[in-house]
């Protein structure tokens, strides 16, 4: 499986992920929060639901994905890009996880969503931020 770059952005998502597909001539795939499935243990606030959860674009064999930030979550430009790793094997998601987050910080535990039955992110030992995903993600 390849590595892909997943770029956030703080609220200006859906503008950067259309500007990119007219400059590479690609359609965009774009998922808001507002269209998750909802959680009845979490009130969507109405500020965030037209925020980007997820976008791809497929770029000359290349996936670029995007999505906004979480207001309250931390967001500096220029650090604002992690690797994405995606397979189809679920006990190489695991141990692949399981190596990278030693010496780093945990940001979700993998577990299962409602895109993924395995899915987690990190931040390893010298501050690259990953997400590994079992599957294509769901888009």
């Amino acid at each position: 499986m390849a590595i892909n770059a997943y770029l956030n952005f703080n609220g200006n998502c859906r503008e950067a992920v259309e500007f990119y597909a007219k400059v590479f001539g690609v359609d965009a795939n774009i998922m808001t929060f507002g269209e998750t499935p909802p959680d009845p243990q979490f009130r969507m606030p109405e500020e965030v639901k037209d925020r980007v959860m997820h976008a791809r674009l497929e770029i000359n064999g290349t996936t670029l994905m995007f999505s906004d930030v979480f207001p309250g979550m931390p967001f500096t430009i220029g650090n604002n890009i992690s690797l994405s790793y995606v397979s189809e094997d679920l006990d190489e998601v695991r141990a692949l996880f399981d190596k990278l987050k030693e010496g780093g910080r945990v940001g979700m535990e993998l577990q299962e969503t409602f895109w993924s039955k395995c899915y987690g992110n990190l931040t390893d030992k010298f501050g690259v931020g990953w997400q590994l995903n079992f599957g294509n993600g769901g888009m």
